[in-house]
């Protein structure tokens, strides 16, 4: 039979070569150059805000971190694979005409030294480039501590979990890597040359062949063994408990038993490969992997199971409590959530308030704050905006000023420069960058103080010093400043930027780097893809460019070990504009912590529909807010202050990076006045703190004592928590009142209050949570009830139905907020009116008020209470109208009471049950979709359209007018609730959504 001859390599000519040489010489310089840039960049802006250090450490740890694993990982392969070589068949099968391996045979056996150090280079980069982006494990692992506090399975300090316990999975797990790899290729240069086959006569694994294969799956088990004695620890992060993060009482009495089992038969089973292989014998090692696989189905799977389903699931009130309370104590502690931290009052609510009384109260009507920073981005645009190309975030800040010696809520905002408002014919390259690069101005109102409806305004500028006086008020980096810009002038030449009006102006600052000669402008133009940075003669030997300028990327940069805060907001401190970002250490490894993740945890009603930013969905199980990062709007500056010394994350990090972060002395008086409590955190505590409030495993368990975070009742467009709010709050047994971030939390599918949580952020007593306990037994109403009450006012349905008459305006409910007041609480709710058209902005109508179960409208605060104080009390009375359970969701009816006695769940003399009648809530519908169809015709543009849909809402409105119209001769309506033959003595409103 003929033999095909061998296949040899293509030849190619010399000017082939020559081209394929050229081409690829210029690809590989065109990538190198691209990442040389990318790197150059960054290296140059550490140095401006004085941040090398962090980018030298950072790149010295990836490098080593690509040079270790790298070589590492290419280097056994080329071992492995050279013994493989070495040991193949002296007789190597011939090209026969049915061997597909022939042509590659071929071609690898005239170079295969070429072909070796070639493939473990690229699998060596490969997993270099991948072990890289792992520095951070290394560097916590090489710097980090101990926590002082032990786990309570193993007794092991926290700080083995947090900082050790990844750098040993994480060696183990390169382990497996390189491990795997060298089997692979031992398996493939043996197929090649002959080693294994899969056909023919006799043996078809030479013993060369499975001496190699057998000891690489002999150093895999053994490998997997040791992971079994770590596997014992992560444990302690275990979700098999369900609603507990930890280890569970199958974790410990059948899963860990079991790692303890299986660590001992992998120890035995890879002596048993490693025998084999020196007898020759794949017996050994065959019945050596049948038993690890048999042991980690029964021992390691069957049994974990059957335990939880016969054992714990039939008894889990007794076999699962003393885990949940390990995790209670652990979730605490990782949070921040202890006894010297949070601190619970019992709040006897007194529901027997005189409204009247309290509108005379020099202490409670300051504290209320009526502008709303969720809705008020409009208003301060239309009013404050000065020019088209300025703007405003779309959620302003709460913060607090001393002016005239008074100490006051003020809603404020940057004006800064937003390159998206430029017209069209601004829109070029030198507008964007050169000319239009700064903004102008803090703009501050009183967050109790309205003139018709508007803010009460006052702005520091360029032409102005207002009550918060600003030295210099231009603003060049902050939320809305996302583009580079280029500043500098020579000396000599005009002036460029754009200032106010006519003026122009040259940046005197140290912000921004210098692209002052041809290799610099060349750098840029090639990041940024602007060959404008060669050819524009504006730019010249005094020109800098400045580049991540919103204030979020700038610390997460100078950070990168710091998780920030989504709601950075501005001050005035010194005279200067400053922004000031909260940041967070974070670690997941915390035993028995929960494990939650912040972008969940953080999701409210605003950054659900859009409005703000969402935080990164990183899973943790510990966090602090131990830094506060000061940016300054003007040279971008960034400074990072210390503010939790007992922080062993922050301590690790301050090792890897030293001299980064600034020692907390250093904060000066005025600027530590306007630190908040950071709402992310707060979001995150709350969240916990709706379970995690209890300290009993075996009520955790039953979760009988849970709570809830309220939906925000003034969302319609998204179903969400309501975010917490900034208010100066006075506490039970304090004489003054003080800079809270509060929130409102109802009990467990009910929506009667159970707490009220606030976190102090005055400098005295900054960072104490304190928690208000409502008793179970009375029924406060939470804000969705509230809400209710609201809607369910006459007076109120009567003047919104006014106001949307004829499309003439929108309603817009502001934030709900909430106050303990007078022991007791007064809920406030500012009611704003927009014009329909585009360019339309709230203006504030009316204040709703709750306050001992009255409820009233008015013009101010102390109109609204006054107008509660003629009215009667309207109570919620939990069951009514159709006998569900007293505490669920939805079975509260509104009661209007006219007696005295309002201590009885049960109305007694003329009070009624009322609810929303069929033919009410059909009208309210046609309402709504009336005043939607003419916002769409609107946005068509089409005048008849326009006009037949806001002739539909008129007759609406006038229908719905009509059937809520009370009786002749009475003051309210009737109705009758379903299942209660009481009849009402009021009728129910519409329940108008925001906007409308």
């Amino acid at each position: 039979m003929g033999m095909r001859p061998g296949i040899g390599i293509p030849t190619m000519s010399k000017r082939a070569k020559r081209v394929l040489i050229a081409v690829v010489s210029l690809a590989v310089l065109a990538i190198l150059w691209f990442q040389f840039v990318g790197i150059y960049v960054d290296f140059l802006w550490y140095g401006e805000v004085g941040f090398r250090e962090v980018f030298t450490t950072q790149a010295i740890s990836r490098i080593l971190m690509f040079l270790i694993v790298g070589v590492l990982a290419g280097g056994l392969l080329l071992l492995a694979m050279l013994f493989a070589y070495r040991s193949r068949p002296v007789f190597v099968p011939t090209g026969d005409s049915n061997d597909p391996l022939a042509p590659y045979r071929t071609i690898i056996s005239t170079r295969p030294r070429l072909f070796a150090i070639g493939i473990a280079a690229v699998v060596g980069i490969i997993c270099g480039l991948s072990a890289q982006g792992q520095w951070a494990t290394v560097q916590l692992f090489l710097n980090g501590g101990d926590f002082g506090q032990t786990d309570p399975q193993f007794g092991h300090d926290v700080g083995f979990y947090v900082f050790r316990l990844p750098m040993i999975q994480l060696v183990l797990g390169w382990a497996f890597v390189i491990t795997a790899l060298c089997f692979v290729a031992v398996l493939l240069v043996q197929y090649i040359y002959g080693g294994i086959r899969l056909q023919g006569a006799g043996r078809k694994v030479t013993s060369a062949a499975t001496l190699q294969l057998s000891l690489l799956i002999g150093v895999f088990v053994l490998i997997k063994a040791v992971q079994y004695w770590f596997d014992r620890y992560s444990l302690l992060f275990s979700d098999r408990g369900g609603s507990f993060t930890g280890a569970s009482y199958t974790d410990v009495n059948a899963v860990l038993p079991a790692k303890i089992i299986l660590m001992v038969i992998a120890g035995i089973c890879a002596v048993g490969f490693i025998v084999g292989a020196i007898l020759r014998s794949v017996k050994l090692p065959a019945i050596a992997l049948a038993l690890l696989v048999l042991s980690s189905v029964l021992i390691g799977g069957v049994w974990p199971l059957v335990l939880q389903q016969v054992v714990v699931k039939p008894n889990g009130l007794t076999k699962e409590p003393p885990y949940i309370t390990r995790n209670i104590e652990a979730t605490q502690a990782a949070y921040g959530l202890t006894s010297d931290k949070v601190t619970y009052v019992d709040y006897k609510e007194k529901t027997d308030g005189d409204p009247a009384a309290l509108a005379k109260d020099k202490e409670t009507i300051p504290n209320a704050r009526l502008l709303d920073p969720n809705l008020l981005s409009d208003t301060f645009t239309q009013r404050q905006q000065l020019e088209n190309f300025y703007g405003f975030p779309d959620q302003l800040s709460v913060d607090r000023y001393t002016v005239d010696n008074k100490v006051q809520d003020y809603v404020v905002a940057a004006r800064e420069i937003n390159i998206d408002k430029l017209a069209d014919n601004q829109r070029d390259w030198i507008n964007q960058h050169m000319v239009f690069t700064h903004g102008n101005g803090f703009v501050a109102a009183p967050a109790n103080t309205v003139i018709d409806g508007y803010p009460d305004f006052t702005v520091s500028d360029l032409s102005n010093k207002g009550d918060i006086p600003v030295d210099q008020p231009r603003i060049y980096y902050g939320e809305l400043t996302n583009n580079y810009a280029i500043v500098g002038a020579a000396a000599g030449e005009a002036a460029q930027e754009y200032d106010t009006g006519a003026d122009r102006y040259t940046y005197q600052g140290t912000g921004g780097v210098p692209v002052s000669n041809l290799f610099q402008r060349l750098v840029f133009a090639t990041y940024y893809g602007e060959a404008n940075f060669l050819f524009s003669s504006q730019i010249n030997g005094a020109s800098k460019v400045m580049y991540n300028r919103e204030v979020r990327d700038r610390v997460e940069k100078a950070a990168p070990f710091l998780t920030v805060d989504t709601k950075p907001y501005p001050a005035v401190v010194d005279k200067k504009i400053v922004w000031i970002v909260d940041a967070y250490t974070t670690a997941a490894n915390y035993p028995y912590s929960q494990q939650m993740s912040l972008a969940e945890a953080t999701t409210n009603s605003l950054s659900a529909r859009g409005a703000t930013q969402a935080q990164d969905p990183t899973e943790v199980g510990y966090i602090r807010n131990s830094v506060k990062a000061v940016v300054d709007a003007y040279d971008g500056s960034v400074k990072l202050y210390q503010v939790d010394d007992n922080d062993p994350v922050l301590k690790a990090w301050s090792s890897v990076f030293p001299g980064v972060i600034t020692p907390g002395d250093q904060i000066t008086p005025e600027l530590r006045s306007h630190f908040r409590y950071p709402q992310d955190l707060f979001e995150v505590q709350r969240s916990l703190l709706t379970k995690y409030h209890v300290n009993d495993g075996a009520t955790f368990f039953r979760a009988s004592n849970f709570w809830k975070e309220p939906d925000d009742p003034t969302e319609q467009s998204v179903t969400a928590a309501q975010p917490p709010y900034y208010l100066q709050v006075t506490l039970p047994g304090q004489t003054d009142s003080r800079f809270e971030l509060t929130s409102a939390l109802t009990g467990f599918e009910r929506d009667f209050m159970a707490a009220y949580v606030t976190a102090n952020g005055d400098p005295k007593e900054y960072g104490k949570l304190t928690v208000l306990e409502f008793p179970t037994s009375t029924q406060t109403p939470g804000p969705k009830l509230v809400q209710q009450l609201f809607n369910a006012d006459q007076d109120i349905a009567n003047w919104v139905a006014t106001r949307i008459q004829g499309g003439k305006a929108k309603v817009e409910y502001g934030n709900l907020l909430t106050l303990p007041i007078d022991n007791g609480l007064l809920y406030v709710e500012p009611l704003y009116l927009r014009g329909v058209s585009t360019s339309s902005y709230p203006q504030l109508g009316q204040v709703l008020v709750w306050f001992s179960n009255r409820v009233g409208r008015g013009a101010t605060l102390a109109d609204a209470l006054l107008d509660a104080a003629k009215k009667q009390k309207v109570e919620i009375q939990p069951g009514a109208g159709g006998g569900a359970d007293p505490g669920a969701t939805g079975s509260a009816a509104i009661v209007t009471s006219s007696g005295a006695d309002t201590s009885s769940s049960t109305p007694t003399g003329g009070s009624t049950v009322v609810v929303l009648p069929p033919d009410e809530a059909a009208l309210v519908a046609a309402m709504n979709a009336a005043l939607q169809q003419l916002d769409e015709a609107k946005k068509s543009g089409d005048l008849e359209k326009i006009g037949a849909a806001n002739k539909k809402l008129e007759q609406a409105v006038e229908a719905y007018i009509k059937v809520a119209k009370p009786a002749a001769g009475s003051s309210t309506g009737t109705s009758t609730a379903p299942g209660n033959g009481s009849t009402g003595t009021g009728s129910a409103a519409p329940t108008t959504p925001a906007g409308g």
